[in-house]
């Protein structure tokens, strides 16, 4: 039997293995995926002992992204440019992390506005914690040409720009209404909107009808930023897809299958929240 899991502290709400477990069923696969609970000070040992166990790899989930980049003996480009790893697989005991929450996003915009072009004009980006890391390598991946950053805490922003280079230009949040309307992309990447968090207070009066507006935050599925947009007549993406998306590399690397996200898939999911 083939084993991966999803560690993090605590565990107890990922939904990782409603995902996986899905596409094990799916493929007819004999293997197991299952949430491990590692506090901080443990995840080193409690990662070595998966290995030793006979592990085919770990999702990796907050607080343990940086430790997880930190102890690996190989390191993708991606990984390494973000700062962070939420995908591990392990291979005659070495440790090869990787960070998929990017392609997650770019692949959830990808299925749900296929007509998204990036290329088509400026992005706008909230936030500038962890996720926005990521989503900031995919766009300008992806051929953005400018991405407006900003955060309630400048210096932050500042930060990520000083890591990503000229593409990202940082901009004060209080401008983040105004700087929407000459941008063909916005994205959230904050836990505003988020169910319990407070609300994200973004009037979408300026954007333009065709931009695409697109938020991390899947509960609620629909925010109030998405239904703002939507309303504005902009096509928009929910974050739900992300989560999914992103665990499709790893899922492929430790079973040898490349499953597909399916609205099957999505609505056990939903079930869930």
């Amino acid at each position: 039997m083939i084993k991966a899991g999803v560690t993090g502290w605590p565990i107890e709400q990922s939904k990782s293995p409603i995902i996986h477990g899905h596409w094990l069923e799916q493929h007819g696969i004999d293997g197991s995926y299952t949430k491990v609970g590692f506090a901080p000070e443990d995840f080193e040992s409690g990662v070595r002992g998966l290995i030793d166990d006979g592990w085919a790899g770990l999702n990796v989930t907050s607080p343990h992204k940086l430790p997880a980049l930190a102890m690996a003996d190989e390191v993708t480009d991606r990984a390494a440019a973000i700062g962070a790893a939420n995908t591990l697989t392990f291979t005659d005991g070495k440790i090869h992390a990787d960070n998929t929450d990017g392609e997650g996003f770019i692949n959830n915009v990808m299925q749900g506005a296929p007509n998204w072009n990036a290329g088509a004009g400026p992005a706008l980006v909230l936030g500038a914690g962890g996720a926005a890391r990521a989503i900031l390598s995919a766009l300008i991946e992806a051929g953005v040409p400018e991405i407006i950053l900003v955060n309630r805490t400048r210096a932050k922003a500042e930060e990520l720009a000083n890591i990503f280079g000229r593409t990202v230009v940082v901009g004060d949040w209080a401008d983040a209404e105004a700087a929407s309307a000459a941008v063909s992309t916005v994205v959230n990447t904050t836990a505003l909107g988020m169910l319990g968090k407070a609300p994200l207070v973004f009037d979408c009066g300026g954007l333009q009808r065709d931009a695409l507006v697109t938020d991390i935050v899947y509960n609620p599925l629909e925010t109030q930023l998405l239904a703002d947009a939507r309303a504005r007549g902009c096509a928009t993406v929910d974050g739900l897809g992300m989560l999914l998306h992103q665990a499709v590399p790893g899922f492929e690397r430790w079973f040898g299958v490349r499953p597909h996200v399916d609205t099957v898939l999505r609505d056990k999911v939903l079930a869930e929240l």
